[in-house]
């Protein structure tokens, strides 16, 4: 006998999806490893946090990449996350003929509230499964950054990170591949709620 089992989606069931308009205009959703999920509401403290960091990263970074906020990137064949920000490569058609692919992404950030275990499990290794080399979350939370890097897979076959930096929020991190910018988290993290 067989078990029902949900169905699971490739990128371009997705995008056939997307072209029949079978989801409407505004839905917050993603493909994450064939199944379509809605993403969380954000709370006042993680759009704050979204504007406070993009006002930085474009200040940084100038024309040396590109920065993407809450666009997709394309990993594996069945994944399509759209991350609060990517910093990717630059290049001359500026990604009009597809998302950018984990060769072209410098850096993934999410800026977690309700998200925390979200990001930290599923997206954690979805981006270290795709060889993404620098991963960060912005924790709301804990009001701290937790910056990863160096993708494995262990002996079990789980992907995860083999770095994982706590910087505080009143520290300095360097961005990757950009070692001379540097990010202070004192203007990215808005003040702690009373």
């Amino acid at each position: 006998m067989k078990i029902a089992q949900p169905k699971r989606f490739t990128l371009e069931e997705y995008h056939e999806l997307t072209e029949i308009g079978f989801f409407h205009e505004g839905d917050r959703i993603e493909l994450i490893r064939g199944e379509i999920f809605e993403m969380a509401a954000k709370g006042t403290a993680h759009e704050t946090c979204i504007s406070k960091l993009l006002r930085e990263l474009v200040r940084l970074l100038g024309d040396a990449a590109t920065l993407r906020c809450q666009s997709p990137i394309l990993l594996l064949n069945n994944s399509e996350p759209e991350p609060d920000f990517a910093i990717v490569k630059n290049t001359p058609d500026d990604y009009l003929s597809a998302h950018p692919a984990p060769n072209d992404v410098l850096l993934v950030i999410e800026i977690s509230d309700s998200t925390l275990n979200y990001d930290r499990e599923v997206k954690l290794s979805l981006y270290a499964e795709a060889g993404i080399s620098d991963y960060w979350i912005f924790n709301v939370f804990d009001n701290q950054l937790e910056a990863h890097n160096e993708p494995f897979q262990n002996s079990q076959g789980n992907f995860g990170y083999q770095n994982r930096r706590i910087v505080l929020p009143n520290q300095v991190i360097a961005l990757p591949c950009f070692p001379d910018l540097s990010l202070d988290l004192s203007r990215v993290f808005p003040p702690k709620q009373k």
